[in-house]
């Protein structure tokens, strides 16, 4: 059975606080897309989590808003994205996505959660076709690099590491 781990996060204000319970806190997929770029800020990318979508409770949820990002792509029309990013109403701060398309996951931005959270042995960059002209990724030795998604997903890395029960529980 693999070990549980429990996410306190917050928004820079703590206008909203909330914890959700983690099989895969690593915080190991750095995304380059122009939404996580431009709703995150930082380095040009986000760091997304995975959570039990049960689990999450939620502290100031009337200070939580969401946003659906507009997928653009030439000569179609912008269709807004079924992921629901949330984020504060009164310091901005970006706090996590759903997507109804999997929905026993949350997944927290490591950005947002004050937890001391395990540090990757190696990181999976993605969207890389789509980051920012200044953005310079650092791509260490063992990391492996996507111009869109990889194959593999979040659990699925944290197995082949061995990493589902190396963050105590």
């Amino acid at each position: 059975m693999r070990s549980i781990m429990r996410l306190n996060g917050s928004c820079h204000c703590r206008a909203v606080r909330f914890s959700v319970e983690s099989r895969q806190p690593v915080p190991y997929q750095l995304c380059y897309c122009t939404i996580c770029s431009k709703t995150q800020g930082g380095g040009g990318y986000a760091i997304n989590l995975a959570g039990d979508a049960e689990t999450l409770e939620v502290e100031g949820r009337e200070h939580a808003r969401s946003y659906h990002a507009v997928m653009r792509e030439e000569g179609a029309p912008d269709q807004h994205s079924e992921a629901e990013r949330v984020f504060c109403g009164r310091c901005g701060s970006a706090l996590w996505l759903y997507d109804k398309s999997w929905p026993g996951l949350i997944h927290p931005f490591a950005s947002a959660i004050d937890t001391e959270l395990p540090i990757p042995p190696e990181r999976t960059h993605l969207m890389l076709a789509f980051k920012a002209n200044w953005v310079v990724p650092r791509i260490g030795k063992h990391d492996q690099t996507f111009d869109e998604y990889p194959t593999e997903s979040i659990a699925d890395w944290h197995q082949r590491l061995g990493l589902e029960d190396a963050h105590g529980g």
